[in-house]
């Protein structure tokens, strides 16, 4: 049997998965990131600790077909990361150095664009190969995925859906500099700002509490009928709706994948988005499929496993 593994580098933690070539996993643990001296020790460290679960799992090298990463940055296709804030990196050719440590093929995608084929493998898009995972987030992630395969682009930033201009006469910035983006308004920060926004103006009874109202208590309150978190919710839908109507008429995809920590507020969300999409979908467009991730916080592993199955000759 064929083994590889599967690796999830976040900002504070670093997922691990050691898979079999069904998509059964074997075993998943975590190590803690190590941001300091510009995360050196990040990939030696990811090094180390698969020798000990080689070691434990008395796997033969000759059985394991690689080590799939995700990693928060734009990825080049040789896997080389010109940057990524949350680990400290500037350049990093992740690939190669990941594989001069371990000994084992190594291919590297961008964490949401592995999450999203993660979830069209194991979750809410099996049995589909054209499928956008929209990551709903502390910012908004996407992945495009067509014909089975992660829309990576000439700079790795491929699906970077949360940096889409959705509001033309927005003044306030964006973190990636520009205006207007989507993430601004369907984050769970920028459901936040919605949230106060509404809420400094509004004189109706709510259960909203404008000092420190969350994305959770925005659905919380919808699901409590609550017609002031309804209106927020049908102002970040419509953001989110719109958007997606026009990355369908780029990509096509037979369905929606929603993920992220704002996700787990669970259907109550789908109508939200469904609606303004079917408003403005292109009618090639509506029938695509509105659902939740499956896998939670497996999805980055499980992405990476298949990425390097993948890419197996």
């Amino acid at each position: 049997m064929e083994y590889c593994f599967g690796v999830d580098i976040g900002g504070t933690t670093i997922k691990m998965g050691l898979f079999e070539e069904n998509g059964t996993i074997a075993d998943k643990w975590e190590i803690t990131t190590d941001t300091s001296d510009e995360g050196k020790a990040i990939l030696p460290n990811v090094a180390t600790s698969i020798a000990t679960k080689i070691e434990e799992h008395q796997l033969d090298k000759g059985d394991i077909a690689g080590i799939g990463v995700g990693v928060p940055a734009p990825v080049t296709a040789d896997g080389v990361v010109n940057g990524s804030a949350n680990l400290g990196w500037n350049y990093k050719e992740v690939k190669k150095e990941l594989e001069e440590l371990t000994g084992l093929r190594a291919e590297i995608g961008n964490d949401a664009n592995v999450a999203a084929l993660g979830e069209m493998w194991k979750g809410g898009g099996a049995g589909e190969k054209n499928m956008i995972m929209v990551t709903l987030g502390t910012g908004v992630g996407g992945g495009v995925i067509i014909e089975g395969k992660m829309l990576v682009g000439q700079n790795g930033a491929g699906g970077e859906i949360g940096h889409l201009c959705v509001n033309y006469e927005e003044t306030d910035r964006c973190g990636c500099g520009n205006r207007g983006c989507l993430e601004q308004y369907a984050s769970a920060t920028g459901i936040v700002r919605l949230a106060k926004q509404k809420l400094g103006q509004e004189m109706r009874p709510t259960i909203l509490n404008k000092e420190d109202v969350t994305a959770k208590d925005v659905f919380d309150a919808v699901k409590a009928g609550d017609e002031v978190a309804k209106e927020i919710a049908v102002v970040f839908g419509r953001y989110l709706g719109y958007g997606l109507a026009n990355l369908a008429a780029v990509a096509d995809p037979a369905v929606f994948v929603i993920g992220g920590g704002v996700s787990k507020a669970g259907e109550v969300l789908i109508p939200y988005i469904r609606e303004p999409y079917m408003e403005r979908a292109f009618f090639a467009d509506k029938k695509v499929k509105f659902v939740l991730a499956e896998l939670g916080n497996d999805a980055g592993i499980c992405g990476a496993a298949k990425l390097v199955l993948d890419s197996r000759q």
